[in-house]
């Protein structure tokens, strides 16, 4: 049963409730990119685990492909972290003062 975020929850936190518990992400960006990278290490991971086996190597051929559009994705998340932050910015928001300059 969803309840009313706390008063330290900041306007533009992402809330999801689990069971009893409640994930509140505020660097959405930065969840984005960390998940983004552990799907590139568990794509090259596995497709070159497959290329031991000359039957798998089509398969993991394939996980690289997967693994490169990833790797494609990054600069994707970074671009829209950027337009995210200048628009805030622009409209004298106080999260684009707080945000960390690290590219994620």
């Amino acid at each position: 049963m969803p309840q009313n975020p706390s008063p330290r929850h900041r306007a533009g936190s992402l809330t999801l409730h689990i069971g009893h518990a409640e994930l509140v992400v505020r660097q959405r960006y930065e969840a984005a990119s960390v998940a983004n990278d552990a799907l590139i290490a568990a794509w090259f991971l596995i497709g070159s685990i497959m290329f031991f086996s000359p039957a798998w190597t089509h398969t993991g051929t394939w996980c690289f492909v997967l693994g490169s559009v990833e790797l494609m994705i990054r600069p994707a998340i970074r671009l829209t972290r950027q337009i995210h932050l200048q628009r805030l910015r622009g409209t004298g928001g106080t999260d684009a003062l707080t945000a960390s300059d690290q590219d994620y």
